[in-house]
């Protein structure tokens, strides 16, 4: 499954809350009857490369376990932190910020407030982040419009 299939997926199961945490939780929580996923299938799923999930995996974001013949094997917890990680670096979290929240995560349910207050400051930045790709969209309609001859001789070069 691509990442456009999962963005399908997700908006479907948002419907009209685009902002549905609901709707992530399902996707990333395959039940029960989860199979183990292999490296392909992984980096199909999230649209990154194998290279990419190793070196999540060589810098301590993920643990993933090997099978008799040394194959990666994701389970779906693997697959969860991977979501995650994925679609926070695509948002922009730097590295070492998803290493330190890896590690708080990791360290257990005390460091809740300090994961908290890292995933609050990086929602303000991704708001603000829409905002300017709104505005620059805006833009780029409107010079696409000034280039058709829908805008006045007072455009911007």
């Amino acid at each position: 499954m691509s990442t456009d299939d999962l963005l399908t997926r997700a908006l479907e199961a948002i419907g009209d809350d685009p902002v549905s945490f609901e709707a992530i939780r399902r996707l990333t929580d395959p039940g029960p009857t989860a199979e183990a996923m292999t490296i392909a299938e992984v980096a199909d799923l999230l649209d990154v490369s194998a290279h990419t999930l190793r070196y999540y995996e060589r810098e301590g974001l993920v643990t993933v376990t090997r099978d008799g013949l040394g194959h990666r094997v994701y389970d779906a917890a693997a697959v969860r932190r991977l979501v995650f990680l994925t679609r926070m670096r695509l948002s922009g979290m730097p590295m070492r910020d998803l290493a330190h929240y890896v590690d708080l995560v990791d360290a257990g349910d005390a460091t809740v407030p300090e994961r908290l207050d890292m995933l609050i400051e990086h929602r303000d930045t991704i708001r603000r982040r829409i905002r300017e790709l709104t505005l620059s969209l805006a833009a780029t309609e409107f010079k696409i419009a000034t280039y058709g001859g829908e805008a006045g001789p007072d455009s911007i070069e």
